[in-house]
């Protein structure tokens, strides 16, 4: 009972914790947690202090999950008309420069969370169980934020503690250096002997926050991005014969819904919560933005039953990505039309585009592993789509399993690689593989995980982008009643050398003379 005594309290103070700037501007009646000599001194601070750090993290995930994916090459930046949100459209068609405002607050929101975990880690003494899980989990969020530092912005300066006022104009670092830390933290976390791990597969409380299991999956991914094919592969296995996880059982295309909160294959997300009285505390603009432009778009009664509208139509998948999928699945194929839909299948749904209307940044293709349902919501808002409950998705068990073969394709362990592919495939309604190669792994992450953020950094980690992220933004496309045309060509666009990693922001720049630019921005 205590324990889940502690989730409630955890869940319970994230809204509280996200309100606004007031609650940072007035110290004495809210509290400041790095500014109180009397906090950090109880099992009661050391959750709040949790709880923020999780609040943290939580908050920057809508940046993160906008700005990777447009970066990658399953989508179309769309809207409303051209230009509707020109930040974006920069991202998608590799037109940004060193001030882009989704950058920056990539940059700062990862440096946000690691200022919260060394408050924990660095004033919370770990004399009880539960500050020690405390300091266990703020290494944890550490390790991921640097994670996400070193693979997108490569030299990202190495904040592993408190700076005092001397020190607050860090210097670039190394990506050995972030490695190192990110190695270390998450060793600490594993080796904590706090984190629990699930009861069973279909455990969801434990999975509100982070595993033992979550922990070691984040560092066989740490091992495989630096190609340490064998630790990959011996710590990702740990993971998969726990039995502690498994591929979700019910329908595919529910596997990003609210049925699928907490399931079997669920290892690490953003909680969310049917609370009608903090709806709006807790509202996120992911789905309003990657949902369909439902305002071009005549919905039939039969589909208004069960599709939320009022969604801006952000992120339209690219005929490219359809193309993929039927290579592997064919045109009927399950994981294909669980995941995305041609214009004719929404057409037999009752679902067309209104005369006139023209689509931007779209090809006739439509996301359907993502549609937006009335049942997600807390409140079915048309008028402003934001008001999900769906958990936000991080990792989820595919993920591992296909981490896990790619780990033991590279280091010659063929027979397990292709058991690990093959539960994906199986799931997916496909033939088994009797032999696997690592084009196989990629194609296979590529349609498994469309549109969950890894895209763009396996391409750049694997030597791919270049090639496959060439020519974005070279043409834009429009979709209408007439079909997909292509609605004018950019003169600048397109993956080069220097986007392997983003650039410094220009405004950290100007703060700090100690620090260099990336290479070529």
């Amino acid at each position: 009972m205590k324990t889940k005594y502690i989730y409630i309290l955890l869940l319970g103070l994230l809204p509280i914790l996200n309100i606004g700037c007031e609650d940072r501007l007035n110290i004495e009646k809210h509290g400041n947690l790095g500014g109180q000599e009397d906090f950090y001194k109880t099992d009661a601070d050391a959750m709040q202090a949790l709880a923020s750090l999780y609040s943290s993290w939580g908050g920057n995930y809508y940046n993160w999950y906008l700005t990777k994916n447009l970066l990658a090459d399953d989508i179309w930046c769309g809207g409303g008309s051209r230009g509707d949100n020109a930040s974006m459209e920069q991202l998608n068609e590799y037109t940004f420069d060193t001030d882009h405002g989704m950058v920056q607050g990539m940059y700062s929101g990862m440096y946000s969370i690691i200022y919260k975990a060394n408050l924990i880690i660095d004033l919370l003494a770990p004399d009880s169980d539960v500050k020690k899980r405390a300091v266990a989990e703020a290494k944890f969020f550490r390790a991921w934020a640097n994670f996400e530092l070193v693979t997108l912005f490569g030299t990202a300066p190495v904040v592993d503690h408190l700076l005092q006022p001397g020190e607050y104009r860090q210097g670039n670092s190394t990506p050995e250096a972030l490695w190192a830390i990110i190695e270390s933290d998450l060793g600490d976390a594993i080796n904590s002997g706090v984190l629990p791990s699930k009861a069973d597969a279909n455990d969801s409380e434990t999975t509100i926050r982070v595993t033992r299991e979550v922990a070691q999956a984040m560092l066989g991914k740490a091992y495989l991005f630096q190609n340490k094919y064998a630790d990959a592969a011996s710590i990702l296995d740990k993971v998969i014969e726990s039995g502690k996880y498994k591929l979700y059982e019910g329908d595919y295309d529910m596997l990003l819904h609210v049925v699928a909160n907490g399931s079997s294959e669920s290892m690490l997300e953003v909680q969310k919560r049917n609370d009608s009285e903090q709806a709006w505390s807790q509202m996120t603009m992911t789905f309003i933005m990657t949902g369909w432009r439902s305002d071009k778009l005549n919905i039939s009664w039969d589909a208004m039953s069960y599709i939320a509208t009022g969604t801006y139509g952000f992120f339209n998948p690219r005929k490219s990505l359809y193309d993929a999928f039927v290579a592997v699945e064919g045109a009927d194929g399950y994981r294909l039309n669980s995941t995305m839909r041609s214009y004719p299948q929404m057409e037999a749904i009752g679902i067309t585009v209104q005369p006139g209307a023209s689509m931007i940044g779209h090809e006739g293709y439509f996301m359907w592993k993502n549609r937006t349902l009335r049942e997600d919501c807390v409140y079915d808002a048309s008028y402003f789509q934001a008001l999900q409950y769906i958990n936000l998705r991080v990792m989820r068990y595919a993920e591992v399993l296909l981490l896990a073969a790619e780990a033991h394709v590279m280091g010659g362990n063929k027979d397990k690689a292709l058991n690990y592919i093959n539960q994906t495939r199986t799931r997916a309604r496909l033939t088994p593989l009797t032999s696997v190669t690592l084009d196989d792994v990629k194609t296979e992450k590529r349609l498994e995980l469309c549109l969950e953020s890894v895209r763009f950094q396996d391409l750049v980690r694997w030597g791919d982008a270049e090639t496959a992220l060439a020519e974005q933004g070279k043409q834009i496309s429009a979709f209408s009643l007439n079909g997909a045309e292509v609605l004018f060509n950019n003169s600048t666009y397109g993956f080069k050398a220097k986007h392997k990693l983003l650039p410094i922001p220009r405004k950290e720049l100007d703060l700090n003379p100690n620090m260099e630019q990336n290479d070529n921005w």
